[in-house]
């Protein structure tokens, strides 16, 4: 939104400079709330929006505007929140946070293949990993906002619940709820290079079609899981168990012979990208622990491909 409008367009505004400097930490915010970028840039058009409904007595009445338009995107993430249960039961499948790549691999998503704004990029780190997002989208609304604004964003408990509406002791339980989840869905910790390498080794297993080797990369109860939100064919539940998971992509390897499997960064970590005839047509998650694939995550619809292009 690099062009306001409303009643502050047409006018010298010595604060936009400011105002729009909060972009990123907005769009940086609001994707972690809802785990769609395409969600999170509607949400901070919306802010914005609001910012310039107001008249210049109203917006330099406002203390701190930056505190101001955190406020409201949370509170419209919030909103958002409490109806994605009725949205997601109409969703065809299992639902997938929107999958992003490295800085370095963005492309425009929008009409007319506009450049990324690199105020809309998505900064990288453990708060993003796909893991992560999965287990904060099994989170309750409330405790969701209050644990990423406290733990992620630093926000102090009275501040959070200025915005959630609750008392800052209410919002400190409701941050305290999500940590347990979030320890409880942890596994040890896996090195950087040893991920890439297990990401690499299941990659060409699956170009070689080798049950075995993929057997032997899966931990025994792993979990895989695909989002094609009916607009391409995807697994509706889950496919579980290390054999059952190897046989199912080892069946479809060669379905599509002419796709070409990329090691990629997905949400900051060790991942793959399937192309067909230079389009992107599935992006690849992983949850490493140990040494072996826990869980593998698979996004198929189209719509949340927007950002991706060859690694």
């Amino acid at each position: 939104m690099t062009n306001p409008s409303g009643p502050g367009r047409g006018r010298s505004d010595p604060g936009l400079s400011a105002i729009m400097s909060e972009r990123r930490q907005l769009i940086n915010l609001a994707y972690r709330l809802l785990g769609s970028l395409a969600d999170a840039e509607d949400v901070v058009q919306e802010t914005y929006a609001r910012w310039y409904a107001m008249s210049r007595q109203q917006q330099e009445a406002i203390g701190s505007p930056g505190g101001w338009l955190t406020t409201v995107a949370s509170r419209i993430c919030l909103d958002l929140l409490g109806s994605a249960r009725a949205r997601r039961e109409r969703y065809v499948g299992e639902w997938i946070p929107e999958p992003l790549p490295d800085r370095t691999e963005w492309i425009g998503g929008r009409p007319g293949g506009a450049p990324v704004d690199p105020a809309d990029r998505v900064t990288l780190d453990e708060s993003v990993n796909m893991a992560f997002l999965v287990v904060l989208d099994s989170m309750t609304p409330a405790e969701r906002v209050a644990f990423i604004l406290h733990d992620v964003f630093r926000y102090s408990f009275t501040e959070v619940a200025g915005i959630v509406g609750r008392t800052p002791a209410a919002c400190r339980q409701l941050a305290s709820s999500a940590r347990r989840r979030i320890r409880a869905s942890q596994a040890s910790a896996t090195p950087a290079a040893q991920r890439a390498d297990i990401v690499s080794a299941f990659k060409q297993a699956w170009e070689a079609k080798d049950i075995d080797a993929l057997i032997g990369l899966l931990d025994p109860d792993a979990t895989a899981t695909g989002d094609g939100g009916g607009l391409v064919t995807a697994a509706l539940r889950p496919v579980e168990g290390a054999e059952r998971i190897a046989r199912f992509f080892a069946d479809r390897a060669g379905t599509v012979p002419a796709v070409t499997i990329l090691e990629c960064t997905v949400n900051g970590q060790p991942g793959l990208v399937a192309r067909l005839d230079g389009v992107t047509v599935s992006v690849l998650a992983f949850d490493v622990a140990g040494d072996r694939i826990k869980h593998v995550w698979a996004v198929l619809n189209p719509d949340k491909l927007r950002p991706w292009t060859m690694c």
